[in-house]
């Protein structure tokens, strides 16, 4: 157990080093590339050994099935795909429904990931960061790299952080997250652009060839970000933390639920994300609700509904 106000501050004023939990996912023969440009939303037809790419998995219809990040495998043959822990298997489903008379196999590697987040974050080439894989990412200006391989070790020097501070962090920057925000398993689904149009600019090229779900994507994109609800961020106006799947009122109407859920020190309050009817301009006044379930005591706190990120590094 690490201690939770140690870690926030390591996040957000120095460095910290997560053990995050991952799926890997090769793909590996002759029409591995060929196959996965025809059902992922990125350009991957020139990705190089080891470069990364965000990229959307989509149904036929264009709602989201995975986010994932495509990586370049060590052969022209081979890509490496990682995901949110306990979406692998989703997506390598997903993927199989669609391979039909390629020569493409799929299989989960077991594979870690060390996340470095924070303003002294290393460069992703600084000779202390070894791993198979290297990474960068930006959480609304908080640096990262992320570390992937067989075994990773934390960069000497750096603390150690939990989950719930990541997490926290993660929230504050209006990172979605697989299981949360996005993915097969979520009812409804969601549609690529409710997540915020900076995914779509990560995820989408919009000048490579067909894939599976473009039509709705580009649809959008042609007639404006007029979706039927935008992820947003939401400030608790006391120290109780709502349960998931709380319900967002505005004006005694429901008009949204509660996708995720931290402790900000910077803000000194709880925050959350969650889905929110395109109706409600924000900033907003809300009142998050939810019932008795079990042991779990019904309740309702104030809230502000903000624009994301809440916080900006």
């Amino acid at each position: 157990m690490t201690d939770v106000t140690a870690d926030y501050l390591a996040l957000k004023r120095s460095v910290a080093a997560v053990q995050l939990p991952k799926d890997v996912i090769r793909a590996f023969g002759a029409d591995a590339v060929t196959f996965l440009q025809g059902q992922i939303s990125q350009d991957i037809a020139n990705l190089q050994p080891g470069e990364s790419r965000w990229a959307l998995i989509l149904e036929p219809q264009g709602k989201v099935d995975a986010w994932v990040r495509v990586w370049g495998g060590s052969q022209s043959d081979e890509i490496l795909i990682d995901c949110d822990a306990g979406s692998g298997q989703l997506v390598i489903d997903r993927l199989n429904r669609f391979r039909m008379r390629v020569k493409v196999e799929l299989e989960l590697l077991d594979w870690q990931c060390i996340a470095l987040r924070g303003p002294e974050c290393p460069a992703v080439d600084s000779p202390e960061l070894i791993a198979e894989l290297k990474g960068t990412v930006s959480w609304a200006g908080v640096a990262g790299v992320d570390l992937l391989g067989p075994q990773v070790t934390v960069p000497q020097g750096i603390h150690v952080a939990g989950l719930a501070a990541f997490d926290s962090v993660r929230i504050e920057a209006g990172w979605p997250a697989m299981g949360s925000e996005l993915g097969a398993q979520l009812e409804p689904k969601i549609i690529p652009a409710e997540a915020g149009q900076w995914l779509i600019d990560a995820s989408v090229s919009f000048t490579k060839g067909c894939y599976t779900g473009q039509e709705l994507v580009a649809r959008v994109d042609s007639r404006g970000n007029n979706t039927p609800r935008n992820l947003r961020g939401l400030v608790i106006a006391s120290n109780v933390i709502p349960p998931l799947g709380a319900e967002i009122m505005v004006d005694d109407q429901p008009r949204g639920t509660i996708t995720s859920v931290g402790e900000s020190l910077d803000l000194r309050a709880p925050v959350a994300l969650g889905y929110v009817h395109r109706s409600v301009e924000v900033p907003a006044q809300a009142l998050v609700r939810w019932p008795a379930v079990g042991a779990l005591a019904g309740g309702e706190v104030a809230a502000q509904i903000r624009e994301l990120p809440l916080l900006m590094a």
